[in-house]
């Protein structure tokens, strides 16, 4: 009789942990919550080689990834990182821009004030086009089949057809550009650094539509956009990333991120915003809805991993970096006395979950 009491009593506080687990599992599903990102470094590729970089693009159905290289762009296969190929003579070149439909790409060749044209599949250039003074960021628009590049030293942008590679117009933007990101509707955003503001432009009519004010963002570098809810995404100098409406201009929330952003990107496959910060962290921000955003880690990367590229494809993050000297005394070529790179540092980063 004892025994078979036991027994029930053992029945009975299983069944009643049994139950808690349920009840606990049915609220957690209730929330609707995904499980936290849990970003990792999957991979680290030593890539060597002189110069610094700025911009990363990558192409994820044809698995190439561009960095943009000081003199040269480095061609990457996406899922190795062995080195495929290289886009020479490309001084000062800032980013690049794909136009799969026409088969070409597009460098931003600062010192030069050129764009070179290339074939995407050989690599091979096929022309050039004359710009404003030191184009930085590079933006093709599928909707008019222009190329937009936005000028640091002239402040403004040039417009060129990407078919034929003639300089279609040029906007004036009293305000030095950083990023840009086309909303593959019909406008162009571009972020003013020296301004804090953001500017909406009208690739068919080439005019500015509107000029918003950024604060309490300062200093803005970063720019990606959730083209199905309206959402741009601002990474700001003072350690802030400003989700705005892409209609009216406003600010709707900031966020805090590491400090020295330079990219800013948007998975609209797992609705979240990266910020790469050259401070050594990859901040994630979860969309929860277009008018809810929650900071869900700050992911440690590497000492000076301040640009990125997101591939939608397999939703990693690559970002590249060096080690670095001392600080070096300031020059015209390096105002801001920037420390040198070691020989052989520099390296490719892949981040996923």
């Amino acid at each position: 009789m004892i025994a078979a009491i036991r027994t029930e009593l053992r029945k009975e506080r299983i069944c009643r942990f049994a139950a808690c687990w349920v009840i606990l599992l049915f609220c957690l599903g209730a929330t609707g919550a995904p499980p936290a990102p849990g970003y990792h470094q999957l991979k680290k590729v030593t890539l060597g080689g002189e110069g610094g970089w700025d911009y990363l693009t990558i192409d994820s159905a044809a698995r190439r990834l561009y960095i943009a290289r000081a003199t040269r762009v480095m061609v990457l296969d996406a899922d190795s990182g062995a080195q495929v190929g290289e886009i020479a003579d490309t001084p000062g070149v800032h980013g690049v821009a794909l136009a799969p439909q026409l088969g070409r790409g597009f460098t931003s060749n600062g010192r030069a004030s050129t764009v070179t044209i290339f074939d995407l599949k050989t690599l091979k250039p096929l022309g050039q086009a004359k710009t404003g003074s030191n184009p930085d960021a590079i933006v093709y628009d599928a909707v008019t089949r222009r190329v937009f590049t936005f000028n640091g030293a002239s402040k403004d942008a040039t417009v060129i057809g990407a078919a034929d590679g003639s300089v279609s117009g040029t906007i004036a933007l009293d305000g030095k550009p950083e990023f840009a990101v086309a909303d593959e509707a019909g406008r162009i955003y571009v972020n003013l650094e020296d301004k804090s503001e953001l500017l909406a432009i009208d690739s068919r009519q080439l005019t500015i539509l509107n000029r918003w004010p950024l604060a309490p963002c300062k200093e803005p570098s970063g720019l990606a956009m959730d083209r199905k809810n309206r959402r741009l995404f601002v990474g700001c100098g003072n350690k802030l990333m400003a989700v705005v409406d892409a209609d009216s201009g406003r600010v709707l929330t900031t966020l805090p991120i590491g400090s020295g952003v330079d990219a800013i990107a948007f998975d609209p496959g797992t609705a979240l915003a990266f910020s790469s910060n050259g401070d050594g962290t990859l901040t994630v921000v979860r969309e929860e809805s277009p008018d809810k955003f929650t900071v869900v880690e700050n992911v440690a990367t590497q000492r000076g991993a301040r640009t990125m590229a997101l591939d939608e494809k397999t939703h990693n993050v690559y970002l590249v970096t060096a080690e670095f000297g001392p600080p070096r005394e300031p020059t015209p070529d390096n105002p801001r006395g920037r420390p040198g790179m070691l020989p052989g540092s520099f390296v490719l980063l892949v981040f996923g979950q």
